[in-house]
């Protein structure tokens, strides 16, 4: 995981794509870009990924689908865990204020009491 946090922009544009598609072929992620590089550089990209251990590929044919080697789930916790611990102190509170207010508009009735069942169930669980 300390990898996926170093990455270059468009290391992540690439990762996003794939972890949205679920697997990829170079041609695919290709595709999906904003602004493109080439195709080989795309395709060098990816084989850095694989390197950093952020990818991993199967054989499809005459070609490669990569596919993420961490599931999106614990690389948006770790990166999470990351951010609150570097810029809020470990506060939870101060993170969660911080959202609220920099987000356009306001919750939904549905997010709210969302929101409401998540703090009451860590509340239960003593965290």
């Amino acid at each position: 995981m300390t990898a996926l946090n170093r990455l270059s922009r468009r290391e992540r544009q690439i990762m996003d794509a794939i972890y949205e598609m679920g697997s990829a072929t170079v041609q695919e992620v290709l595709d999906h870009l904003d602004d493109p590089p080439s195709y080989s550089a795309v395709r060098a990209l990816m084989r850095i990924l694989e390197e950093k251990g952020a990818l991993t590929h199967r054989q499809d044919g005459p070609r490669y689908m990569y596919l993420p080697t961490t599931p999106r789930e614990e690389v948006r916790r770790s990166a999470l865990n990351h951010l609150v611990s570097t810029f809020f102190d470990g506060s939870m509170a101060d993170t969660v204020a911080t959202l609220l207010d920099i987000r356009d508009g306001e919750l939904s009735e549905e997010e709210f009491l969302h929101l409401q069942q998540l703090i009451d169930r860590a509340k239960k669980e003593g965290r």
